[in-house]
């Protein structure tokens, strides 16, 4: 028992150090990481218990191979922007839960944390009504919007005037809402309104695929990726180029789903991903009443209008 114990901890542990994980359920498994992490002591006292030194040490092992892996999201600091910090953008991102949840309570969030640009998914044409008679047209009156009465729905709002854009659909068929933002005397971005499958669907593979890597204009995704840090098709979106806001900030361990239940949320799937040329200052993850997910917050310093020769390197790239 005790050997098997050492076994399940050491073989998750290997999935997960090497990106093994492939298909239902392994892929989903891999975000419960952390909490397995929490756990590892466990196969250490049963192989105590059972006189094995051999599968204590080995146990012991694991343990310190979960411990690099999770333990060091807790730790982070504010990054600058490359060649200086320009404006700070505020953003914020809400999975309103085929918009039941509550409208006015997203409108107080966005009026407490001073938001320049809102993502929502799940967006039904019943909530696109209700955030219009709370007044988002007055605190965000630019908007690209696409409601469905599903979990498709997306929305993109802006404080400042948004470029022109499109509404490309992900392999999955979520809409990818993608437009540009010009923040006066900082370098223009891209702003992209992420909602992809779930790893129960094959389609969350290539949805994550989809998503651009970085480009010669700095890009912002924020939504709910449905992917954590310990899902090896969210680590090589990063390794395109972007920094995880709340990994940055030391916020990594902080989850977002499931929330508003009778246990506290236990994954981390929603998401602020920066261009690493964009400095991360702020991160939190705020509580949204009616909703399945929490809302994530970021406050990020844009580089400096004229300031930017190339894109970020990623990875296989000097």
């Amino acid at each position: 028992m005790a050997w098997s114990l050492v076994a399940a901890w050491a073989a998750w542990a290997v999935i997960r150090l090497f990106g093994l994980e492939y298909g239902f359920p392994l892929e989903a498994m891999m975000a419960f990481t952390p909490l397995v992490a929490a756990t590892a002591i466990i196969p250490i006292a049963a192989a105590l218990l059972a006189g094995s030194r051999a599968g204590a040490a080995l146990a012991t092992v694991v343990l310190v191979v979960f411990a690099v892996l999770v333990v060091p999201r807790e730790f982070g600091g504010p990054t600058d922007a490359a060649g200086g910090n320009g404006p700070v953008l505020r953003v914020l991102a809400a999975n309103m839960k085929l918009g039941k949840a509550d409208p006015d309570a997203l409108l107080g969030l966005v009026r407490e944390l001073h938001v320049d640009v809102l993502s929502i998914e799940e967006q039904t044409p019943k909530l696109a009504g209700g955030l219009a008679r709370a007044g988002i047209a007055d605190l965000l009156p630019y908007a690209a919007s696409y409601t469905d009465r599903g979990s498709s729905g997306s929305g993109l709002y802006s404080r400042l005037p948004l470029l022109p854009g499109s509404n490309q659909p992900l392999p999955g068929g979520s809409p990818l809402i993608v437009r540009g933002l010009g923040v006066p005397g900082a370098a223009q971005v891209t702003i992209f309104s992420v909602h992809t499958h779930s790893p129960t669907n094959p389609s969350w593979r290539d949805d994550l695929r989809a998503l651009p890597a970085a480009a010669e204009q700095p890009q912002i995704l924020l939504g709910d990726f449905n992917a954590t840090l310990d899902q090896a098709e969210f680590r090589d979106l990063l390794d395109r180029g972007y920094d995880d806001a709340a990994e940055t900030l030391g916020d990594g361990l902080t989850p977002t789903w499931p929330a508003n239940r009778r246990f506290p949320p236990l994954v981390t799937i929603d998401h602020v991903l920066a261009d690493r040329r964009i400095g991360i200052r702020e991160y939190s993850v705020e509580d949204l009443p009616g909703s399945d997910h929490r809302a994530v917050y970021a406050a990020l310093a844009l580089p400096l209008a004229g300031t930017l020769a190339s894109p970020p390197a990623t990875a296989g790239e000097p």
